[in-house]
C-alpha cells in the first residue's frame, strides 16, 4: 500500500513538474536576459513535497503545489525572503497542508550551480476539513523553525532551476515534524539597465550610454574592437598597440602625439623626421635640408672666411685660420724665421735683374713657405747700389722685385699675395766706393713683418 502511495506521488509530481516547466519556457522567451550574480531580486515557483516524520505517521511522500518563494540578496552571500507552500498530506485522514516562513540564505560559492544553506521560523498548518475559528487556528497550526540544503542550476542571466530539501521541526507539539522537499524555477531581477543595452547597471561599466555586452556595456564608437573607455580615440579607428589611435604614417606613434603625423619620424623627434641628422626635428628646423645648431634653429653658423670656425667663435672672422687658433691664421714662425736668416738673401750682378740658380733655391725656399702658410703675403722690395744714376738704379731695383714676383708667379703663388716696392739706392749696404760694398748693396733683406726685400 505504501508503495502505491508513493509511486501515485511521484507521478502527480512529474505531470506538474512538466507543465510548470512548460510555462516557465514560454516565459522565458518573453525576459531579457541579465547577470545573475547582479540581480538582487528572485522570484520561486514550484511544486513542493511534505514527508511527515516521527511514530505512528505515514511518512510517504505527499505531493503539492504550489511553493512560491521571494527573496533579495544582500550582500556577503546572504539572501533574506519569505515562502509559501500548499500540499495535501495523507496520514489516516486527508489534511491540508499550508507554511508560511521568513527565510535566510547563505550562497556557498557564485557560478553557474549555486549551492547554498538556509534556515527559517514561520507556521505549518495541518488543516482536517473541520471549520474552526481563524486562518490559522492553534489546534492545526504550529510555529515552527527550520534549516535546510538547496542547489540552483543556472539556465541563463535570470532563470535557474531550484531544488532545495528541509526539515521543519514542529516547535508547540502539536501538529507533525516534517520534511519539505522542493523543487521549481526561479527568475532573478531587479538590477536595472538604465541605457537598456541588455547589460545590468551593476555589471554595466558604461552604464548611462548604449553598448555591448562583449566590452561589458561600453560601445565601440569607431567600430575598431575597443572600447570607448579603453579608447585615447573613441571616434577614430585605430590599433589596439596604440590604444585605439590612428598611425598615418605608420611610425608607431599615435596621431594624436604626433607632431608631424603625415610624415613617418622617430619617437626622439616627436613623430617627425630629422633629414638633415642635426638633432633638431623638420617641423622646427629651418635649414631641414643642412644640418645646424639647435641654438640657431637647426642652421649652421655663418662662417664668413669659410675657415670652419664660425663667426660668432672666430678671432678673425675675415681672416681663414685654424680651429686651433680660434679662427685666426697660425703664425708663420717658419717664415719669419727665414726671413731673420741670412739665408734668404738675394744677389744680382751689377745692372742685372735675372735670377741664376742660387737666387731661384732660395725663392724656392720662399714658395714652399708661403704653400705652408696660405695666408701670409709678402712685399718684395727690390734695391740698387750706388752706380748709375738715381732714375735708373730705381727703375733697376724695380725690376729686379719684378723679376722675384714674376719667378713665385709661375711656381704657383698667388700675385694677390704678393707686392712689390722698388728703393733704388735710398738703402745702400756697407761702403759703395769699393766693390765689396757695391755688391753687398744689390741684396735681398726678409724682415719680419713677412715682406720679403730685394736690393
Amino acid at each position: 500500500m505504501m508503495k502505491l502511495v508513493y509511486l501515485n506521488a511521484i507521478s502527480i509530481f512529474m505531470k506538474t513538474l512538466k507543465t510548470i516547466v512548460l510555462s516557465f519556457a514560454i516565459a522565458i522567451s518573453t525576459f531579457s536576459y541579465g547577470q545573475t550574480s547582479e540581480n538582487p531580486w528572485a522570484i520561486a515557483v514550484g511544486a513542493d513535497l511534505i514527508n511527515l516524520q516521527g511514530d505512528n505517521v505515514d511518512s510517504g511522500l505527499n505531493f503539492g503545489a504550489p511553493a512560491l518563494s521571494l527573496s533579495r540578496y544582500i550582500g556577503a552571500g546572504f539572501s533574506i525572503g519569505a515562502q509559501y507552500a500548499l500540499n495535501n498530506v495523507e496520514n489516516n485522514e486527508e489534511l491540508k497542508y499550508s507554511s508560511i516562513d521568513g527565510i535566510v540564505k547563505y550562497n556557498l560559492t557564485e557560478g553557474k550551480i549555486l549551492p547554498y544553506l538556509f534556515a527559517g521560523y514561520g507556521f505549518s498548518r495541518f488543516a482536517d476539513g473541520t471549520e474552526k475559528d481563524g486562518y490559522f487556528p492553534s489546534t492545526e497550526t504550529n510555529r515552527t523553525g527550520l534549516g535546510g540544503i538547496g542547489v540552483n542550476f543556472y539556465l541563463d542571466d535570470n532563470f535557474a532551476i531550484n531544488l532545495s530539501t528541509s526539515y521543519r521541526g514542529n516547535l508547540e507539539g502539536d501538529t507533525y515534524n516534517h520534511l519539505q522537499h522542493i523543487i521549481g524555477l526561479s527568475y532573478n531581477f531587479g538590477a536595472g539597465d538604465a541605457d537598456k543595452d541588455g547589460v545590468p547597471d551593476q555589471k554595466d561599466v558604461c552604464p548611462d550610454i548604449p553598448g555591448l555586452k562583449e566590452f561589458d556595456g561600453c560601445p565601440d564608437t569607431d567600430s575598431d574592437g575597443i572600447p570607448d573607455n579603453k579608447d585615447r580615440c573613441p571616434e577614430e579607428a585605430g590599433s589596439e598597440a596604440l590604444q585605439g589611435c590612428p598611425d598615418t604614417d605608420g611610425d608607431g606613434i599615435a596621431d594624436q602625439d604626433d607632431a608631424c603625423p603625415d610624415k613617418a619620424g622617430t619617437a626622439a623627434m616627436n613623430g617627425c623626421p630629422d633629414s638633415d641628422g642635426d638633432g633638431v626635428a623638420d617641423n622646427e628646423d629651418r635649414c631641414p635640408e643642412t644640418a645646424g645648431d639647435s641654438a640657431n634653429g637647426g642652421c649652421p653658423w655663418a662662417d664668413s672666411d669659410g675657415d670652419g670656425v664660425a663667426d660668432k667663435d672666430d678671432n678673425c672672422p675675415d681672416l681663414a685660420g685654424t680651429v686651433a687658433n680660434n679662427g685666426c691664421p697660425d703664425e708663420p714662425t717658419d717664415l719669419v724665421n727665414f726671413i731673420n736668416s741670412e739665408d734668404n738673401k738675394i744677389l744680382f750682378p751689377a745692372s742685372s735683374d735675372q735670377l741664376d740658380s742660387d737666387d731661384k733655391e732660395i725663392l724656392n725656399t720662399v714658395k714652399s713657405l708661403l704653400d705652408k702658410y696660405p695666408n701670409a703675403n709678402i712685399t718684395i722690395e727690390g734695391y740698387a747700389s750706388s752706380d748709375g744714376s738715381e732714375a735708373y738704379n730705381m727703375k733697376l731695383s724695380e725690376k729686379r722685385a719684378v723679376s722675384a714676383q714674376a719667378y713665385l708667379i709661375s711656381n704657383g703663388i698667388d700675385a694677390a699675395r704678393l707686392s712689390v716696392k722698388a728703393y733704388g739706392e735710398t738703402k745702400l749696404k756697407g761702403d759703395n766706393n769699393t766693390v765689396k760694398g757695391r755688391a753687398q748693396s744689390r741684396r735681398a733683406k726678409i724682415n719680419r713683418s713677412a715682406k720679403v726685400s730685394i736690393d
